[in-house]
This record gives C-alpha cells, sequence and structure tokens, in this order.
C-alpha cells in the first residue's frame, strides 16, 4: 500500500486527493489547518476564452481547466454524487469601451473549433441581456457565451473530500526528511503533494528552497436575494469586479486582488463596499438584498503571473503546484488531478515543462559550498 500525504485542502489538494484515492493501492491523508485558502474567496467564475495574456501554455491550461470540469462531473455524478458546485448559465462580459466587443467576439469564435464549450456566442443589447438578468444595468451592449459556469469553490472541496474518503487531519503541519524517509507531522509517507499555494515558500524554506510565489489577499461579499437565481449567468465588467449569481438567490460580488497585504486574512469593510457600490451600479437590487458575510483569502503568484506545477528540484517523490492566481477555479482540479498522476508515476495531458517548477523553487547552495 503506498502512502500519499497531501498537505492543503484547497482546490488542487482536494482534486489531487480525490483522483489518488481512487486507486485500489493508495492510501491519502489530507492536512489543511483551514486558514486563507484562495478557493474560499475565489469569485467562481469559468469563462477562460476571452483572456488576451500572450502565454500560450497559460491559456492551455486554462482551457482544459475549464473543459475538465465536464470530465470531473460526469465522474462524479456517475457514482451517485451531486454536482451543485458547479453551474453552466453563461457569462456576460462587458466593456466600458464596447466597441472592443466585436474584437473578443471574433476571438471567441476562432478559439470555439478547438474550444466547443465556449457554446452560443451573442452580442446583446441591454433589453436582450435582461432576459436572461432582469435589472441588469450600466450597458448598452455585452458580450455572451452559453458555455460560461460559476462554482462555489468551498462547496467543490468539500465534495470532493468527501468522495476521496481520504483521511484529514486540521492542523498546520511540516515537512520534513530523515535520510530517504519523508515525515508529515511525524508520519511516513512514500510522497507527498503540496498544494499550499501561497504558502509553499514557508513549508519549503526549512528544507533549504527558495522559492518565487507571493500572497494576494482577496476579499468577497456573499448577498441574498428574494428573487430566484438559479439560471442567472455570471457577470464580468471590466476590472477586479465579478458579480456571481448562484442558487436559491445568493449572489456573490467579488474578488478584490490586493498585494504588500502579506498573509493578512482581515475583512477589510472599505475595499468589500467600494467593491459592492460598483456592483450596485449594474445589479441595484444588491443595496437592498441580506448581506450573508464576507470572506478572505489568499492567493499565490509568481513574479511573472504564471502557474507551475511538478517534481520539486532535488526532494525525490515531492510534488508541488503554486502561482495559479486569479485562474484558480478554472486551473485548480486540472492542476490536483495531474499533481496525483504524477505522484502515481502517470502522464498528463499537461507537459511540466510548459510550466518549469525550477524556475520558481530552487534549492539553495550553502555558502561554504560554494
Amino acid at each position: 500500500m503506498k502512502k500519499v500525504a497531501v498537505i492543503g485542502a484547497g482546490i488542487v489538494g482536494s482534486t489531487a486527493a480525490y483522483y489518488l484515492s481512487k486507486s485500489p493501492d493508495v492510501e491519502v491523508a489530507v492536512f489543511d489547518d483551514g486558514k486563507g485558502q484562495a478557493t474560499k474567496a475565489a469569485a467562481g467564475i469559468i469563462s477562460p476564452w476571452f483572456s488576451k495574456r500572450r502565454n500560450k501554455a497559460w491559456y492551455r491550461m486554462a482551457r482544459l481547466g475549464a473543459d475538465f470540469y465536464q470530465e470531473l462531473i460526469a465522474e462524479l455524478k456517475a457514482t451517485g454524487i451531486q454536482t451543485d458546485f458547479y453551474q453552466q448559465t453563461g457569462v456576460y462580459l462587458l466593456k466600458r469601451d464596447e466597441s472592443k466587443l466585436q474584437e473578443l467576439y471574433d476571438l471567441a469564435a476562432n478559439r470555439r473549433e478547438e474550444s466547443p464549450l465556449i457554446g452560443d456566442l451573442s452580442l446583446l443589447s441591454r433589453q436582450e441581456a435582461q432576459e436572461k438578468f432582469p435589472d441588469l444595468q450600466g450597458f448598452e451592449r455585452l458580450l455572451y457565451a452559453s458555455g460560461g459556469a460559476r462554482v462555489e469553490g468551498a462547496l467543490l472541496t468539500e465534495t470532493l473530500l468527501k468522495a476521496s474518503k481520504a483521511e484529514l487531519v486540521e492542523k498546520q503541519v511540516s515537512l520534513t526528511v530523515e535520510g530517504e524517509q519523508l515525515l508529515v507531522d511525524g508520519r511516513s509517507f512514500d510522497c507527498v503533494v503540496l498544494a499550499v499555494g501561497a504558502w509553499l515558500g514557508e513549508i519549503l524554506q526549512p528544507l533549504g528552497y527558495e522559492t518565487d510565489v507571493r500572497p494576494q489577499k482577496g476579499q468577497l461579499r456573499d448577498f441574498r436575494l428574494a428573487e430566484k437565481t438559479d439560471d442567472y449567468p455570471v457577470v464580468m465588467p471590466e476590472g477586479e469586479l465579478d458579480i456571481i449569481p448562484f442558487l436559491a438567490g445568493k449572489v456573490s460580488v467579488g474578488a478584490s486582488h490586493e498585494n504588500d497585504q502579506g498573509f493578512d486574512l482581515t475583512v477589510d469593510r472599505t475595499v468589500l463596499n467600494q467593491l459592492q457600490q460598483e456592483a450596485e451600479t449594474y445589479f441595484p437590487s444588491l443595496a437592498t438584498a441580506e448581506i450573508l458575510g464576507e470572506r478572505v483569502g489568499t492567493r499565490a503568484y509568481t513574479s511573472d503571473f504564471s502557474p507551475f506545477f511538478g517534481a520539486v528540484p532535488d526532494l525525490p517523490h515531492v510534488y508541488a503546484a503554486s502561482g495559479l492566481g486569479s485562474s484558480g477555479l478554472t486551473t485548480g482540479p486540472l492542476i490536483g488531478r495531474q499533481l496525483a498522476q504524477m505522484a502515481l508515476g502517470e502522464a498528463g495531458v499537461l507537459n511540466p515543462a510548459d510550466y518549469p517548477i525550477e524556475r520558481y523553487v530552487e534549492k539553495k547552495i550553502p555558502k561554504e559550498n560554494k
């Protein structure tokens, strides 16, 4: 029986645990202290096809990550597991300069051949858009893609952890190496998956590593509306703001992108009030909606905003991923499965060489050995 430790129970770690546990010859333990997960404050939109990032490797990861949800959901449903964490209700994309909408339409139309999940594309007037999302304002035209989806990150991780039946240890732990032994919480494992996001440097530093990973604070606010919002598309205005309607009248607004805040998880209502005020210009109903609460999490970014994953250099049988940033909900499940496959000696759909971990994780050479 192969023993695997997964450190981190966010979207990457929970997916890795789920796929590792599908192997009858693997025993999985998940360690997580429950603090700061980026998943908890993610804005929950799956719609990568309008991105103009020049990083082709990133777009491939995001495109395949969006597609992978279909596979994951089919697997879960086949075993009778509910998938309420995901609804494909479409996405509305807004631009301050609405003349740019045609360019984005053309971009998505060209990408639809390799990404049929995009679905139907339309440029809609405000009146047409309100047929799917009543009372939506602040624009004359927008771009609609029927394939856009929304994800409740916390529910997704909860579902995957339950489905995995992995042991869950809710405490902060460290990774130590004694000879060829990998020890987590004093227990020996054959393999370790590090899915700790922005905390990767903290866990690898005692082992002599430097990491190019920085934290970014993200906050969002949850509302409850009287009307039914089950079929409302998600709304992506230009900038940080997203408006994400979920089931039973729940609507999330966010998330902020706050640099230089370290690992601070304090709710800053000044930031959230500003996001809410902006959101009300598009969806005035929020002004009288019940506030359910606020959420705060910490995203992980690299200096060049590129994600990475793979085998930790000079640390056999230890695999890690980080730097997913604000696209973590889109790419996280795919990367989680990829890490599970690497731990099992299997190939995934992505080439790790395109997302080189050694560029961001480096073993320090002691001065006396230089």
